[in-house]
């Protein structure tokens, strides 16, 4: 029964009148027009603040005035000596001839009793873009056959060409150096 009386008083009861509303488009309006009346205020007021153009001074002027009425004095042209005397200057200098001995750098990637297994890995090489030669030598224990690449002019050169067959898993790879004195 309690529920009913409540859903019974809620019926009868009449709602609460609605707050009047305020214009809000006049508001925002008259705020507007203020805040443009103050700016154009602030502009008028500093109208007479600005520095004058005619006043200032001109760098093509051939004469400038001091504020005290004297006439400054003409900057000269620059003057630079190195333009006249840099194309002229010449520098020896003394090359001291050494007997440094001549080094070749070679690469040596494989060493193999049969031809055609250097002759693989010649190719494997070339794939990689390097060019290798095989050279066979004789040794106190029979034929070898030796893949070698180079030669090289500088040692980073060569460790340049060495890293790019790591990546190739092509790995023990030496670098040797040679006198040719």
């Amino acid at each position: 029964m309690a529920p009913k009386d409540y859903v019974a008083r809620g019926r009868n009861k009449k709602p609460a009148p609605a707050p009047p509303k305020v214009s809000l488009p006049w508001l925002r309006i008259i705020i507007t027009l203020c805040l443009l009346g103050l700016f154009a205020y602030f502009l008028w007021s500093i109208k007479g603040k600005a520095p004058d153009t005619k006043t200032q001074v001109n760098s093509n002027a051939p004469a400038q005035i001091a504020e005290d009425g004297e006439a400054l004095p003409e900057i000269p042209d620059e003057e630079w000596e190195f333009i006249k005397t840099l194309p002229e200057y010449t520098v020896e200098i003394e090359q001291q001839q050494q007997d440094q001995p001549i080094v070749q750098r070679l690469m040596q990637c494989g060493s193999f009793r049969k031809e055609h297994q250097a002759q693989e890995l010649k190719a494997q090489i070339a794939f990689q873009g390097l060019e290798a030669q095989v050279r066979s030598s004789k040794g106190t224990s029979g034929l070898w056959y030796r893949v070698i690449l180079g030669p090289y002019d500088s040692k980073r050169l060569a460790e340049k060409d060495r890293h790019t067959l790591q990546r190739a898993k092509i790995i023990g790879c030496k670098i040797w150096n040679w006198n040719l004195n």
